[in-house]
């Protein structure tokens, strides 16, 4: 009899997100074809990559396509150092497991160098062990971590297995330190375009936060002012990498489940603005997660059964912006989600950050949540085989994914972005993308945000056109 209830519980699952609006309406994605990429290779001959280099004459599709896909594995596998990343910062930043200091970047600078921050990381680093050894561990995070750990072939049976993870964890939080020295030493130097391509050999990181969304509300409420935007205009959007909020780069955040935020921020900004009408609006994430790809997965199937998504939305006092930033932050965060959900109960911030982390939580309708469709798809390589105006997107975002890719790579995905933007179609992305090869994305304006003039932090929304 369970079996049979379980059953149709399934069947009616499936059907349900079936009959979602967006489901299964758009192809899959495939490889961006040598045609396609011409202009891109032919634009950017000292550019190339060393093996297209030296296949000069000799690049045919099929040795393209052998390429194409054969970067497409390199790029996903860079999600590996991303989730060493992940746990590097819940090792820094956890809360949840320890009650040591955190290792903040200026700590992070004086680790191996410092006896104090090495007795901080020491103290850390065996809390966490025996957090992600005990059978009673409940926290959603921490089991997402042992289960990483235990898919890169460590165990916590014996102290010898311990002190092998031990060393593994503290060997990923020296690699970090020198990342990040080398990263600030060439901030003294760069531009803002070398800046967009700073993480080109790095790790891709799933790490997210609210700033970014609102940079996107604020640039998204200078386009409607100013009229590139109508009402009502933007029926379909996709979101490149909308990310996974968990231990993330800024604080650790370990004290309550992953989460999706950009998806529902949009939305929630769209709607208020009057630009989009969330009963009929179409969403999709472009993402070769599978983490957050299961996890929206996951939601909608929630979803199609009534139960809503609830987001935590916290944000960090202790960083040094401006008090007029934050007081303009705190506005449109005090109203998010109200559009498309409502008020809910947020998880208790523990003591140790209870000074500096202010949290609301929003509770997404369901019928929101079903209009978010998630596609395993590499913007860099893969697009999605669109040409008419009513499927093409009316807007892209993406944010914080194209700085991991180089002037190459980027141009690739500005012709795969091209390719998919209804003509008077806009991406909006706060990296500034290569303009090496002409492309239908034509700059069409930049939203700067003075966070804070002392010392000059600043986000920026760059917007292009898709043009005819």
């Amino acid at each position: 009899m369970q079996k049979k209830s379980f059953i149709l519980l399934l069947l009616v699952s499936i059907l349900a997100l079936l009959t979602v609006p967006g489901f299964c309406q758009l192809p899959p994605p495939e490889f961006i074809s040598l045609n396609s990429a011409t202009p891109v290779l032919e634009g950017m001959t000292e550019g190339l990559p060393p093996e297209l280099k030296n296949l000069k004459e000799k690049l045919d599709s099929k040795a393209w396509d052998e390429w194409v896909r054969k970067q497409d594995k390199e790029i996903r596998q860079r999600l590996d150092t991303g989730e060493e990343d992940t746990l590097t910062n819940l090792l820094r930043f956890g809360v949840t497991f320890t009650k040591e200091y955190r290792i903040d970047r200026e700590y992070l600078t004086l680790y191996g160098h410092s006896d104090l921050v090495n007795s901080f990381a020491e103290n850390r680093v065996n809390d966490l062990i025996r957090a992600l050894a005990s059978p009673a561990t409940r926290n959603e995070g921490l089991l997402q971590e042992r289960a990483l750990l235990k898919k890169r072939g460590f165990s916590f049976k014996t102290p010898q297995e311990r002190v092998r993870v031990k060393k593994y964890l503290l060997t990923n939080l020296a690699r970090m330190r020198d990342e990040f020295a080398a990263y600030r030493e060439k901030l003294k130097t760069v531009g803002t375009a070398e800046e967009s391509q700073m993480y080109s050999d790095r790790g891709i990181s799933l790490d997210t936060n609210l700033w970014p969304d609102y940079a996107l509300d604020r640039a998204l409420r200078e386009m409607l002012e100013s009229g590139k935007l109508k009402p009502g205009s933007i029926r379909r959007v996709a979101i490149v990498g909308p990310g996974l909020d968990f231990a993330n780069k800024e604080n650790g955040n370990d004290f309550y489940p992953p989460q999706t935020i950009q998806p529902f921020a949009l939305i929630d900004s769209l709607t208020r603005l009057g630009i989009s009408d969330p009963a009929t609006l179409e969403m999709f994430t472009l993402d070769i997660s599978q983490s957050i790809n299961v996890h929206l997965q996951r939601a909608r199937r929630k979803a199609s059964l009534g139960t809503a998504y609830n987001v935590q939305l916290p944000w960090n006092s202790a960083v040094p912006f401006s008090q007029d930033y934050l007081a303009s932050f705190t506005q449109y965060w005090e109203k998010l989600g109200d559009q498309i959900g409502a008020a809910a109960k947020p998880v208790t911030v523990p003591e140790s950050l209870a000074q500096e982390v202010h949290i609301r939580a929003a509770s997404i309708r369901p019928q929101v949540v079903a209009r978010v469709t998630p596609l395993d798809m590499n913007i860099v390589f893969q697009r999605l085989p669109i040409s008419s105006p009513e499927q093409q997107f009316d807007l892209i975002i993406g944010t914080n994914i194209f700085i991991y890719y180089g002037a190459f790579e980027q141009s690739l995905a500005r012709a795969n972005v091209a390719a998919m933007l209804r003509p008077g179609g806009y991406l909006l992305t706060n990296n500034l993308l290569a303009d090496n090869v002409p492309s239908r994305l034509a700059p069409a304006q930049t939203t700067t945000i003075i966070a804070s003039p002392q010392p000059l932090i600043k986000e920026q929304v760059f917007c292009y056109k898709r043009e005819p």
